[in-house]
């Protein structure tokens, strides 16, 4: 039985993205906070990367599951939507775990408002610059589609949100 909210934090970012499976929830920067009270429910807050992200429904069933098998029977996950989630929130080890499954990871931090601006993305094959966007969407909403001018591999890119 998990008692301490550092002990409930480290058993939630062993939950991984089942979008991007390489990446915890941890990692992605969802996992919001988690604690457990004096009667053992453990309670644990989540935001989406989009408001309408069809992952929240495994995330939270993955959550509950692995909080059952640590002996935990009630388990609260809340969805919460603000403040919004940022691409700022990711972890730089979640970045690197982007690049190397083949993902460009975002780059810069987000902006306060609309800034569209053209945006070198470096291949996470060969590394070149070279790049161009094929697809706003890619096989996500929060991804692009890109495709390397040099190696002319395609990629997704993590945008920055």
């Amino acid at each position: 039985m998990i008692t301490t909210d550092a002990d409930v934090i480290a058993l939630a970012a062993t939950v991984n993205d089942p979008e991007i499976p390489v990446l915890s929830i941890r990692d992605l920067g969802i996992l919001r906070d988690g604690h457990v009270e004096a009667d053992g429910t453990v309670r644990l807050t989540i935001t989406p990367t989009y408001s309408g992200c069809p992952a929240m429904d495994a995330i939270r069933d993955d959550l509950a599951k692995v909080f059952h098998e640590a002996g935990h029977e009630k388990v609260e996950v809340e969805l919460v939507l603000a403040p919004a989630w940022t691409t700022d929130w990711m972890t730089a080890e979640g970045k690197a775990k982007l690049t190397e499954y083949g993902i460009a990871p975002p780059t810069g931090r987000a902006a306060a408002g609309p800034i569209r601006l053209g945006l070198a993305v470096k291949c996470p094959r060969c590394h070149s610059l070279n790049t161009r966007e094929l697809s706003r969407f890619g096989s996500t909403s929060c991804k692009a589609l890109y495709v390397c001018q040099d190696c002319h591999e395609p990629f997704d890119y993590f945008k920055v949100l």
